[in-house]
């Protein structure tokens, strides 16, 4: 039985392709899920998706300009998804129209627009690395750099946590203390664009969003509290990463679909067998008779 355990969980990672992934995957799981958590609470679940895409352009042009150079490709998806938040920003701002339609909007524009870059410069293998990526081939240089952005991410998010969660919860409380809406408003959409950016080398533009939204999603059947949300996002979205290479790795299929079918299966039970909200807690409600108490 041990030696069955070591020969599925353990071996594998005596590979260095294997290690690095992990490694990536696990930096990732503490950066993105408190972003997709936060992302939930604010109602702006697909505007994580809408941003993935955003960045299309810029990678495309940094693989044009330097190829598959990371810190090029990176710059190039930063400068590209803030340049469309500002862009959506000020359309919504001028025509009064809601800021998840033009993002929206500019998320279709980008899509088509990186595609096409990346088709007139490379093959259908550059593109398809682009859109999915691959975290089998993370090596040094764009492992370094993932753990860079998380870090980043982890310690501005430590820094405007309580402004931001008032943000979500009482805008006018936050402008009352002298504190801008708009400015945390920006710093956060601007970690979204720099985790997506990480996330990209791994998962690529198309499904770097997945790691970010499913385990969050899938937290809010098991926890009301928003330290509960997040702690469970992050432990989900490291289960999913490591879990989706061990079956990446034996069972020869993708690692990028694998980790996020992985984590689409956590939610899919959580929602039929979760402690709140889940058809499991509904049956058993309507099951109770009239009038009987809850359960603490």
């Amino acid at each position: 039985m041990l030696a069955l355990l070591h020969e599925w969980l353990i071996a594998p990672f005596d590979y260095g392709f294997m290690r690095r992934a992990a490694v990536g995957g696990l930096a990732l799981s503490l950066a993105a899920p408190p972003m997709g958590v936060f992302l939930m609470l604010r109602g702006m679940s697909l505007i994580g998706d809408a941003m993935a895409h955003a960045i299309l352009p810029g990678v495309a042009l940094g693989f044009l300009l330097a190829g598959f150079s990371l810190p090029i490709m990176s710059l190039g998806g930063v400068l590209s998804g803030l340049l469309v938040a500002v862009l959506a920003g000020s359309v919504s701002q001028m025509t009064g129209h809601r800021e998840d339609s033009a993002m929206a909007s500019f998320f279709l524009i980008s899509l088509a627009a990186g595609v096409m870059l990346v088709s007139l410069g490379g093959s259908s293998v550059d593109l398809t690395h682009v859109l999915f990526g691959s975290i089998l081939a993370v090596n040094t240089t764009a492992l370094l750099l993932i753990a860079a952005i998380s870090s980043v991410i982890v310690v501005t998010l430590a820094v405007i946590f309580r402004a931001l969660v008032v943000e979500c919860l009482d805008p006018l409380f936050l402008r009352g203390q002298g504190m801008h809406g708009g400015l945390v408003h920006g710093v956060f959409l601007g970690l979204v664009v720099l985790n997506l950016t990480a996330g990209f080398q791994t998962l690529g533009t198309l499904m770097a969003v997945g790691l970010m939204m499913l385990p969050a999603t899938t937290a809010r059947f098991w926890s009301k509290r928003l330290e509960g949300l997040i702690s469970i996002a992050i432990v989900l979205a490291m289960i999913a990463s490591t879990g989706g290479l061990l079956l990446s790795y034996h069972l020869s299929i993708p690692s990028g679909p694998a980790i996020i079918l992985l984590a689409g299966i956590g939610y899919i039970a959580s929602a039929l067998f979760g402690r709140y909200h889940s058809l499991l807690t509904r049956l058993r409600r309507n099951a109770e008779p009239l009038g009987a108490p809850e359960p603490h």
